[in-house]
């Protein structure tokens, strides 16, 4: 048995609780108490056919190894991350995509509570405004490029972070790690402006759009994931104290079990399912462990 499969049989044999930071549901429900509709279902592309997973995880298998040949500790990592913050606008002002210096520090502080617990903290480097009505409405899709090969900033290590208006109902999209090296330039998050705490993107409008599409960023899957598939080396969101699910949750459920024949209701507090951002508070001890992973195995030392 090679040292991956060891350490994704440790990983499956774990049995963990969630952790949350004390009362941040409550917290953020109360916050969102007198909100009103803005927008329709979460919505996020990050999600790869089973081909695309088994590629992905067969490259992470073989750097997890090297690694761990080398005597480095994958799941050793966790620290400060920079952060670019780029805003693209049609205009001034909040209607046109403008996004406030307060809403850019509120993103900040909600990245940070939310990667707290598992060591990692985001702090802001550099912010630069650009007005281009075509960037700002073709961010996903046929301005990507352009966009980022001008205002990408920085090295595989820091997250450049854009706000703009994606298409197709689209509230933001990322780069797994393992695409870095083949496009350095693309590298990053991309989010609704109005997504970012104070914005008009009920009930998507506290800042976990950011969170959920830098979890991607960081080599997390959607929990929902190949669905009620549940594997040591393929299928599912591939951490162990995730429970599977069906399919990805919207609103606030409560006791939702969409895969009854595999323990544990659905993870709809985790930031990497599709709740509204009131519900959506918690990331999971081995997810923790496998975003240490990815960044040893990508990001650090390129």
């Amino acid at each position: 048995m090679n040292k991956l499969s060891i350490f994704s049989l440790a990983v499956l044999l774990t049995v963990s609780v969630i952790g949350f930071k004390g009362d941040a549901r409550a917290d953020k429900q109360n916050a969102d108490n007198n909100a009103k509709p803005g927008v329709g279902e979460r919505f996020c592309p990050m999600h790869p056919s089973d081909e695309e997973q088994a590629a992905m995880e067969q490259d992470f298998a073989a750097r997890y190894n090297d690694l761990t040949r080398s005597g480095v500790a994958p799941e050793a990592a966790a620290g400060v991350i920079n952060v670019y913050f780029h805003v693209v606008n049609k205009g001034t002002g909040i209607a046109n995509g403008d996004v406030s210096t307060a809403m850019i520090d509120d993103q900040m502080t909600v990245l940070s509570d939310a990667y707290a617990s598992k060591g990692w903290s985001f702090n802001l480097v550099g912010t630069d405004r650009t007005t281009n009505a075509t960037w700002y409405n073709g961010c996903y899709g046929t301005s990507e490029t352009a966009m980022k090969n001008a205002l990408h900033r920085g090295t595989a290590v820091d997250l450049n972070i854009y706000t703009c208006n994606p298409s197709n109902g689209i509230l933001g999209y990322a780069t797994f790690p393992s695409s870095y090296a083949s496009a350095p330039l693309k590298d990053g998050v991309v989010v609704l402006y109005s997504s970012l705490p104070g914005g008009s993107a009920v009930p998507y409008h506290l800042g976990d759009t950011a969170t959920h599409e830098v979890g991607h960023w960081m080599g997390l899957y959607h929990t929902f994931q190949g669905g009620c598939a549940r594997s040591a080396t393929s299928g599912g969101d591939l951490v162990a104290d995730t429970p599977a699910e069906k399919s990805a949750a919207f609103g606030c459920p409560s006791g939702r079990d969409t895969c009854r024949n595999i323990a544990g209701l659905d993870p709809t507090e985790n930031f990497m399912d599709y709740t509204d951002d009131a519900c959506m508070y918690a990331f999971s001890p081995n997810q923790g462990s496998r975003m240490n992973a990815q960044w040893n195995a990508y990001r650090q030392g390129n």
